[in-house]
């Protein structure tokens, strides 16, 4: 692995200034680059995952100071992610690991050719009925309805934990789709949520006993300054174009996983 140590460090950075950027933790994207790099599957999901944390801090350092992060929401989504994730890896055993990355490939193209169609802008309609959260954020206002937004994000983190992800890939379509929320809110919130994901996954791993790679060091140290990177550029960038952005990585990972499928 030696011979491509700065090559392996200068993908880590790339993925995560445009992980950071798109509010995603990139759990595929280091995970097939560490194999790549000869580092056995268990050290590369370990190490991915705190790549992953400390990336999505860094970025949520920057979204939290320019006020992109809505805490509140962030609370609401992540209490049923993070324990819907922890079943999702406890049961993960059960199923067919070809099945998972096709259902997760699956997900991905379907919600990025979704999120591609036309969505005319409509002024918010406030819903007074229990289970609907009429949200003010700053200048945003945005309905949350919590009878879709729990159980599909509890479906999400059940997933996400079981495939060894963040979730951020879906979990942005949907404050932006089901929630209204601005993709630049959705990007920051998302980043709160992929840190505490990681954090539980990397801690799992930790008490599992894998060992992480001897070169995280280094790696953990470009994914901060690319999380910080990326972060800064998100909070610039005009949503359109972030949206963009993100439909891209998310159809290239997809196509990384059914590659790899074949293969």
């Amino acid at each position: 692995m030696m011979e491509h140590f700065y090559l392996i460090l200068s993908i880590i950075f790339i993925i995560a200034i445009t992980m950071s950027m798109v509010g995603k933790g990139g759990g595929n994207f280091y995970v097939v680059t560490l194999i790549l790099a000869g580092i056995s599957i268990t050290s590369a999901a370990a190490s991915s995952q705190l790549i992953m944390m400390v990336t999505s801090l860094a970025a949520l350092a920057i979204f939290s100071k320019r006020k992109k992060v809505d805490w509140k929401l962030a609370l609401v989504i992540g209490i049923p992610i993070n324990i819907m994730a922890f079943l999702g890896g406890y049961f993960s055993g059960y199923i067919t690991e070809v099945y998972l990355k096709l259902i997760f490939a699956i997900l991905l193209g379907a919600i990025s050719i979704f999120l591609l169609l036309p969505i005319k802008e409509k002024k918010v309609k406030q819903i007074n009925k229990f289970g609907y959260w009429n949200r003010t954020f700053g200048e945003n206002h945005y309905t949350v309805n919590l009878w879709l937004i729990i159980p599909i994000t509890s479906f999400i983190g059940f997933f996400a934990g079981a495939v060894g992800i963040s979730g951020g890939s879906f979990l942005i379509p949907l404050m932006v789709i089901l929630c209204g929320v601005p993709i630049t809110i959705a990007v920051g919130t998302s980043s709160v949520l992929v840190s505490a994901t990681a954090f539980m996954g990397f801690f799992g791993h930790l008490l599992g006993g894998d060992i992480i790679s001897k070169s995280i060091l280094a790696f953990v140290i470009v994914a901060f300054i690319g999380g910080i990177i990326g972060g800064a550029i998100a909070v610039k960038i005009d949503g359109k174009k972030l949206k963009i952005v993100f439909v891209i990585t998310n159809l290239l990972a997809a196509i990384l996983i059914i590659i790899n499928i074949i293969i």
